[in-house]
Formats: structure tokens, C-alpha cells, sequence
């Protein structure tokens, strides 16, 4: 028994615990922690200042490589791998990032990714900006309740703006420079914005390809990115067909096959083996002999199989040994080995075959049919691919891209897919809002008006969701090394003077009324998708509140 601040107290350790059960006189428990443990708790004030530095050390991270003008950042696996990449969602996903409120953006850009396929960085930098006026608001004593409530009705007034500076864009597939001016304004801040033009012209033909206009649906999953380091971004292609990173497996099989009949296969050119654990012991040459005419038969059996079902040519997903090739190669039937399972389901629903199983199933209407089937080499080196043309299904289309080294080749794909994703939204829903921050600016500018006629706290928080659009504008501005409030102060002066929406930063042009870059976005051709833009708002504001209403951290494991 002891006395504790003058009670009477039972004191019991806690086995491995690092703390004490007390019990007072009444047999009521209390603990008591040691001064470590209660330091891994924070609370009240202390955690939301806490959370949103976190959430702005990842923001300021991403601020550098928003716009056209954006930086690049080199990332460094444990492996050693190099990764060069100015794209949000691929920095965020290759960073090891270990605090709690951090990760949110993280996921914050990776829903981005998934749901748009674009503007991932924007929407961290904007998150970012949101939490850093909410932090001046808490400094001033309002409380965050009040602060994610006003944001919530600054967002709505944001995106009914958007929607009504929207214009409508006319596509059709002869008329296709709507589509590929889109993609090139995704392409302006990727490393193969020399070739942009081109890589757009890639990337709106390779979506047309797959979709439906009339039912306003885009099937992205016909469509492939094989990549192939070597040559430059210029020979990059785009194929109608197919293209494997394999080649035939024996060199002496024809390289190219016309009006392919082909078999696909699941099942491995090989003799079948026992489920069980066995041993064979052959002590003569008969039993030798015998083995191997087995083999034999079983092979020739498997061969005559796929020649009766009227293939010429075969695709399995697993190796066969040497006899199996030879046998290949004597009755005409070039074989592809090794093909992976993404591969082998893109193939079978290109050609419009079905992939079979066993060897006994196989007949002719489970054939892949496809118009030419190829082996392609690339310069000096033995690297092979094979290119399946004139598919049955010719929705499915591939994108080979070429670079000098593997990092840019990645990066490429990496911005074709994003240009992609642009496009099928832009089919899907064909309004856009015009880029160089003039679609912020204008928000920023609904939002300021709309918090004049608030009373109370709430007013506020909507000021500084406006405050907080400004800071795309600029951040485009300070990386393309401008006045950052300059710019943004002519821009935004030209809106209200002219009641246009459509100015932004022109960050490569001076404007024609003042010496400064302020310029109308319609002329320059640089516009994005709606429905991309009132993403960005959505999730941010979301993850914002969320970050806001968070007041007390608790480290599991240390503190209980």
C-alpha cells in the first residue's frame, strides 16, 4: 500500500507494459504513465497544427513540378532504380512516406490518378494551399469545424462556377483537333512535350481506336504500352494490333506468318507428370528406349493434335524442352513460349480466340485469327519483338514507345497514359475550362464575391478557399521564373476589367495590352476537361476537412 497526492493507494505492475495498474482504497483502477508515453500522444490545437505541416512538406514537394514549366524530381528505390518523373501520382507512390495525415495525400493523388488520369499534382498543391489558409485561420482562433464548413460551401460556389464558364468542344472522327489540342495541353508539362504534337495525334488515334462515340464509352483495357529502350521518342508508333516483347522460339521458324490461324495455350509442351512423389529406375537399354519412344509418340501426338485443329501457328504461356522445338520446326507450326497471362488474354481477345487448357479440346473455332503476325528486330542488338496485325477484334490497338534509355521510355508511357486518360473524359463528357490558371482565377473570383454576401465566421473560411485558388496561378508563374503576384495581378485585373474567363498566364507569350504575360487561353488552344477540374476541387476539399477534424493523434503500440 502507498500514498499517492494523498491517498491510499495498491500498486500492481503490469506485466510488459512499461506502466502501473493503480487501484485506490475503493478498488477503482487509474493508470499511471511514465513521461515518455504521454509524449506520444498530441492533442487539441498542437495535432491539427501538427497534421497540416505534414500535408504541406508533401505539398511544397509537388509545388515545383506543377505546370508546363515544372521540375523534374529523381527518385532512388533501395533497389537502386532510377525513377525521373514530374508526374504527382508516380512521385507520391514511390516516396516512402510514413506519417499518418501525409499518406492521405498520397491516396489523395492516387484517386486523382485512377478516377482522371490526370492533374494529380495540381490537386496536391491545392490541398496543400487550402491547408495552409486554414492554419491562419486557427492562428486567428476560429475553430475547424467552422473552417471546413466554410470551405465546403466556397467548394460548391467553385464548382457551379466551373460549369458555367464551361464551353462545349465539337469532335467527330474527321474532325479530330479538339481532342488532340486537349492532349497536348496535358503533354506541355511531360518530357516529351518536344514531340507533343505527335505524341497527341498517338494518343487521341489510339483511344479512337477502342471507343464507342455514339455510346460515349472508351474500352481502355484494348489498349496497350510496350515500351522498347532504343532509337528516339520520334519512332514511336502506334500499331493496330498487338505487340509481345517475345520472339519465335526457334531461329530457323518463319518470321513473318500470313493469315494466321493460331492456338492458344495454357498447357505446357511437355510429357505429363505424376501429382505424386515417385522415383523411376531404368537398368537397361530397352527401358531406355522405351521412355524415349513414349516421349516421342506423346509429343507427335500433341503436334498432330494442333495441326488437325488447322493452326499454323502457336502461343503458349509456358516453355517445352528442345524436341518439343524441333518438332515445331519440322511440321511448320512457328510457336511463341513464355507469353504472361495479361499477354496471353490481350492476344486471345484480339484475335478473337479462346485460350484452351489441354491439348484435347483444341478445334477450329477456338482459333485466334489475325491478318499478319511478324518478327520485328531492333538495331544492332538480337532484341525481338513480334507484332500481331489485322486482328479479327481490330479494336485493339498498342502504342510502342521508343527513347534513348529505359527512364525516358517509362516517363513517356507514363504521359501517353495520362494524354489518354484526357481524351476518353473529353469523350465521355465533352465540356472543358480553359488552363493557365484562368479557370482558378475565375473561381477565386466567384468565391470572393460570394463570401461578401456571408455573415458570421463562415466568410472567413470562404476567403480563404479563394485565397487558396490563387495559389495555382502562382505557382505556375514562379516556376516559369515570372512575378508570381504580378502575374496573377494582371490576370486577374484583366477578368474583371474584360468579364472574361478565358485569362490565364500565357507563361511563353507577352501580352499585347501590358508587359506582362496575361493572355486569352481560347486563342493559345490551351483548355482541360471539366469534369478533371471539378475533380481536383472535390477531393481536395474532402481531404482537407478530413485533416481538419482530426484533434487528437495516438501512436498505437507506445501510448494505451
Amino acid at each position: 500500500m502507498s500514498m499517492i497526492y494523498g491517498r491510499l493507494v495498491s500498486v500492481h505492475p503490469s506485466s510488459g507494459c512499461g506502466r502501473l495498474r493503480v487501484f485506490d482504497e475503493y478498488g477503482r483502477p487509474f493508470i499511471i504513465l511514465k513521461e515518455q508515453q504521454a509524449k506520444n500522444r498530441v492533442k487539441g490545437l498542437e495535432a491539427q497544427k501538427s497534421n497540416i505541416l505534414a500535408a504541406k512538406s508533401i505539398s511544397s514537394i509537388l509545388r515545383t513540378s506543377l505546370g508546363p514549366k515544372g521540375m523534374d524530381k529523381i527518385l532512388v528505390s533501395q533497389d537502386g532504380d532510377v525513377t525521373i518523373t514530374n508526374d504527382g501520382a508516380t512521385i507520391l507512390e514511390r516516396m516512402e512516406v510514413s506519417h499518418q495525415v501525409a499518406k492521405l495525400l498520397v491516396e489523395l493523388s492516387a484517386s486523382q490518378d485512377d478516377e482522371i488520369g490526370d492533374g494529380t499534382t495540381g490537386v496536391v498543391v491545392l490541398a496543400g494551399a487550402l491547408l495552409e489558409q486554414a492554419e491562419k485561420l486557427l492562428d486567428r482562433g476560429i475553430h475547424p469545424v467552422r473552417v471546413a464548413e466554410g470551405y465546403e460551401k466556397a467548394a460548391e460556389v467553385a464548382i457551379k462556377t466551373l460549369e458555367e464558364i464551361a464551353d462545349r468542344v465539337a469532335f467527330s472522327k474527321d474532325n479530330v483537333e479538339p481532342l488532340v489540342a486537349t492532349a497536348m495541353t496535358t503533354l506541355n508539362s511531360k518530357i516529351i512535350n518536344v514531340h507533343k504534337r505527335k505524341m497527341a495525334e498517338i494518343a487521341v488515334n489510339a483511344v479512337l481506336g477502342v471507343a464507342d462515340i455514339d455510346r460515349h464509352d472508351v474500352n481502355f483495357d484494348m489498349i496497350r504500352l510496350e515500351g522498347k529502350a532504343g532509337g528516339s521518342l520520334e519512332d514511336t508508333e502506334l500499331v493496330n494490333g498487338i505487340v509481345i516483347d517475345k520472339d519465335f522460339s526457334h531461329p530457323q521458324m518463319a518470321k513473318v506468318v500470313k493469315d494466321a490461324k493460331m492456338c492458344i495455350l495454357t498447357c505446357p509442351f511437355e510429357p505429363p507428370k505424376p501429382k505424386t512423389k515417385h522415383k523411376l529406375d531404368i537398368n537397361s537399354k530397352e527401358a531406355y528406349d522405351k521412355l524415349y519412344k513414349y516421349e516421342q509418340e506423346y509429343f507427335k501426338e500433341m503436334v498432330q493434335q494442333v495441326k488437325d485443329s488447322g493452326a499454323n501457328m502457336v502461343i503458349c504461356q509456358w516453355g517445352f524442352d528442345d524436341e518439343a522445338n524441333h518438332l515445331l520446326l519440322q511440321n511448320g507450326l512457328p510457336a511463341v513460349r513464355w507469353v504472361g497471362g495479361v499477354e496471353i488474354e490481350h492476344i486471345a481477345i484480339a484475335t478473337g480466340g479462346r485460350i484452351v487448357p489441354r491439348f484435347s479440346e483444341l478445334s477450329a473455332e477456338k482459333l485466334g485469327r489475325a491478318g499478319t503476325v511478324r518478327e520485328v528486330s531492333f538495331g544492332t542488338t538480337k532484341e525481338r519483338m513480334l507484332v500481331i496485325e489485322d486482328c479479327a477484334n481490330s479494336n485493339a490497338v498498342t502504342v510502342l514507345v521508343r527513347g534513348g534509355n529505359k527512364m525516358v521510355v517509362e516517363e513517356a508511357k507514363r504521359s501517353l497514359h495520362d494524354a489518354m486518360c484526357v481524351v476518353r473524359n473529353l469523350i465521355k463528357d465533352n465540356r472543358v475550362v480553359y488552363g493557365g490558371g484562368s479557370a482558378e482565377i475565375a473561381c477565386s473570383i466567384a468565391v470572393s464575391k460570394y463570401a461578401e454576401t456571408m455573415v458570421g465566421v463562415d466568410q472567413y473560411a470562404i476567403r480563404a478557399f479563394a485565397d487558396a485558388l490563387d495559389d495555382i496561378p502562382l505557382a505556375l508563374a514562379e516556376n516559369a521564373g515570372l512575378s508570381p503576384i504580378e502575374e496573377l495581378a494582371a490576370a486577374k485585373s484583366r477578368q474583371i476589367r474584360e468579364g472574361s474567363s478565358v485569362i490565364g498566364l500565357g507563361l511563353d507569350q507577352v501580352s499585347e495590352i501590358d508587359d506582362d504575360h496575361s493572355w486569352d487561353m481560347r486563342k493559345l488552344g490551351v483548355f482541360e476537361t471539366l469534369i478533371g477540374k471539378q475533380q481536383q476541387l472535390q477531393l481536395a476539399t474532402q481531404v482537407v476537412k478530413m485533416i481538419l477534424k482530426i484533434d487528437d493523434v495516438i501512436s498505437m503500440g507506445q501510448y494505451q
